[in-house]
Parts: C-alpha cells; structure tokens; sequence
C-alpha cells in the first residue's frame, strides 16, 4: 500500500470527470474504492479525506502512477490564478477541486475517443470493455481480479468491421479498423506527437479517419499532455455560451486552459445531480 496526502485529488471526481473510461467504482464491500486499467495494470485506489490509499507497491508508484495522475503538477496554483471576478469558474473550480488530467495511454485515448462520438459516458465505457474483453490480453492482477490490456493496433487491424460492429460500435466500427491499419503501416507516427507542439499535433491527429477536431483536442489533453487544448462538446459549447458570450479568455490562462476545462465539464454535468 502508498498512501499520500493531496488536498486537490478525489479519485471519486476524476472517475467521473468524462476523461477516462476504464475507471471504475466498486460497491458492496469495496465501496468507497475506484478499480482502474491503465498501461497493463489494474490499480484500486481509496480515499478518506485528502489522505489516498494506492493498492501497489512503492516502486509501482513511483514508475507508473504518480505520472498517471500527474502528482508534480500543482493544481492549487492553477485554481489561484483564476481570475477571482469570474464567480462562474471560481465555482466549478471549487466543485471539481479534486480533479486532476491524467497521462493516458496514447493509442487507447485515440480509439476511446473515437467511440467517445455522438455517445454518453455510460456507453462509451461499454463499448470499450467490450472491445478490450474481445481482442485485450486477458491477465490476473496479483489480489486475484481478472481484467484485458487494451488491445493492440495489430489486435484491431486482424478484426474486420463487421466483427468491431458486435462490441456496439456502430459506424465507429470502419473508424477503428482504418485507424487501427493507418497507425501500422505508419502513415502517423504516435511517438512523435509527444515531440510536436500542441498544434502540429493536433493537425496530425486530424489525419485518422474519425478523428475531427474535438476528438483530437481530448487526444492531446488526456494523453499527451498538452493542456492548453480545450475539447469542446455539448456540455462545454452549452457553458461557453451561457458565461462567456465574448469567448473564453484562452490568452490569460494559457496552458491552463484544458484543466479549467474540466472543471467547467465536471461541473455542468454533475452540478444539478443529487
């Protein structure tokens, strides 16, 4: 077990921000706990207060998940430097205080996203648990939990469309496939968007089919860590529209940008739910 301290961190807020789909919470007995796959490993993860309880070794930690949840970055400071007349952000920072942009794994963010299209959170996370359960690696995690890698491009690429269309993808199916066969014959090198500029990165997302811009914008916040991208959809669009008339002011926040997106995301969705 690790357990730390960190007053900006719910693991229950960050499971339900909209930016992982392999995150979970458990009920009955383990209630109170969020269960997550991410880079081949299953995590389970709790909370009392600010102290947070990881189900890992040190060293695990260390390697793997004080990267994933971007434990360096201090998000304290972001949220003091919101303009403190802006009461609509003050507030959702204040909602979401505990959410943090995690460092996902590239490829599946691309094919998560792409099923993210025209469909709800609930969905999506089915989708690809579907899709992880047909073509993942199958492994036991060392408490016992049986759980699937996230597929390979490979993986994909030897399942025709109709096959995807069976882990209810619908037309995100042909998406897939073709995403899948681009990124192996190389017609986009995924190491190299680590390298690139948020822009250039973003235009070269823009070349896999089903990818447009705001798949691309989540791409680049939630896997490659260029924060300054700002995913717009519904809610987002809908939020902008009502509290910023005149447009968002991308040139006082910056790079800060995508993390006060969440914010704005966590708090339209979440706000009025009991």
């Amino acid at each position: 077990m690790v357990r730390i301290t960190n007053d900006h961190f719910s693991i229950v807020q960050i499971c339900r921000s909209g930016q992982c789909f392999r995150m979970e919470e458990l009920a009955d007995e383990k209630a109170g706990t969020v269960a997550l796959v991410a880079f081949g490993r299953y995590l389970e993860v709790r909370q009392d207060g600010n102290e947070i309880i990881f189900d890992c070794t040190q060293e695990e930690y260390d390697s793997v998940w004080k990267d994933y949840f971007d434990m360096e970055t201090d998000y304290a400071a972001v949220i003091k430097g919101i303009d403190a007349t802006d009461k609509y952000l003050v507030s959702a920072a204040e909602f979401g205080t505990g959410i943090r942009i995690l460092r996902q794994e590239l490829w599946e963010m691309i094919i998560s996203f792409i099923i993210s299209q025209q469909n709800n959170i609930k969905r999506i996370r089915k989708c690809v648990r579907l899709l992880c359960e047909a073509y993942g690696e199958k492994k036991t995690a060392q408490n016992g939990i049986d759980y699937y890698e996230f597929p390979t491009p490979y993986a994909l690429s030897t399942a025709s469309v109709e096959d995807l269309y069976a882990c209810n993808l619908g037309y995100r199916s042909r998406y897939i496939y073709e995403t899948a066969n681009a990124v192996l014959r190389r017609e986009i090198d995924l190491e190299r968007l680590f390298l690139l500029d948020y822009a250039e990165a973003n235009k070269e997302l823009l070349k896999l089919c089903g990818v447009g811009k705001k798949v691309a914008d989540c791409i680049c916040l939630f896997a490659l860590h260029k924060t300054e991208a700002f995913p717009k959809d519904t809610h987002i669009n809908k939020a902008l529209a009502a509290q910023y008339p005149n447009g968002f002011p991308f040139d006082r926040y910056g790079a800060d940008s995508g993390i006060l997106q969440q914010y704005i995301f966590y708090y339209d969705l979440n706000r009025n739910r009991k």
